[in-house]
This record gives structure tokens, sequence and C-alpha cells, in this order.
């Protein structure tokens, strides 16, 4: 029981950190580019893939196809905030998302990701 408590505790003390990362299928080389408000939700994006719940449908079928083992979960870059009380998290975050989206064009043959259209 008090392992338990430690691990908890732990948890909760560990910092919240933003920032970008990537899916890798490393059978194919395709790639999917995210962001998140916090890196310990992968996990749940680990757990969407694995229930077959995940919203991206080529990524969801590449993961059912060839199975979790080949797939790697890698933090591009953490999100440097700023103490500027005008400072926008999810504005930064976006911002970030983009800069990694067009330098690894994630799309078509190269990844998952949708194009925006603007």
């Amino acid at each position: 029981m008090e392992r338990k408590k430690e691990l908890k505790q732990q948890y909760k003390e560990t910092s919240i950190e933003a920032g970008t990362f990537q899916i890798k299928n490393t059978a194919n080389d395709k790639v999917f580019v995210g962001s998140t408000k916090n890196f310990k939700t992968l996990n749940g994006v680990k757990f969407q893939l694995e229930t077959n719940t995940h919203t991206n449908k080529q990524l969801q079928q590449d993961w059912d196809q060839f199975g979790k083992d080949v797939f790697t979960f890698d933090v591009l870059e953490k999100l440097k905030k700023k103490e500027d009380p005008y400072f926008n998290e999810k504005e930064a975050l976006s911002e970030l998302e983009t800069k990694w989206l067009e330098q690894l064009q994630p799309y078509g043959e190269r990844g998952y990701n949708k194009q925006k259209s603007f």
C-alpha cells in the first residue's frame, strides 16, 4: 500500500510539459505529428490505438495491421513556457505543431496527417 502512495505522489509531482510528438511506424516510415498540453496524455493515445478507438483511421489501420511493436512515440520539442502574462499556450503549441508539420511533411505516402486547407 505504501508503494501505491509513493507512485501517486510521484505522479502528482511530475511537472506538466507541453509540446509536439511523433508516432512513427518503423515498418513503413510513416509518421503522425501531434501536439499535447501534457505529455502524460500520450499513454491515452496508446490506449486509443490499443482499443481501436483512435480518430485517425489510417494510423489505426496500420496499428492493427503491423502491431504496436513497430511504432515509436517520440517527443519532438517541448514548449518553452514564458512568464509573460499575455503568453497564449494554445497558440504557441499550435505554432510549434505547424513548424514540425512543415519540417516533416507527414502527408500522403509519408505520414498519417491530413494537410490543413486554408
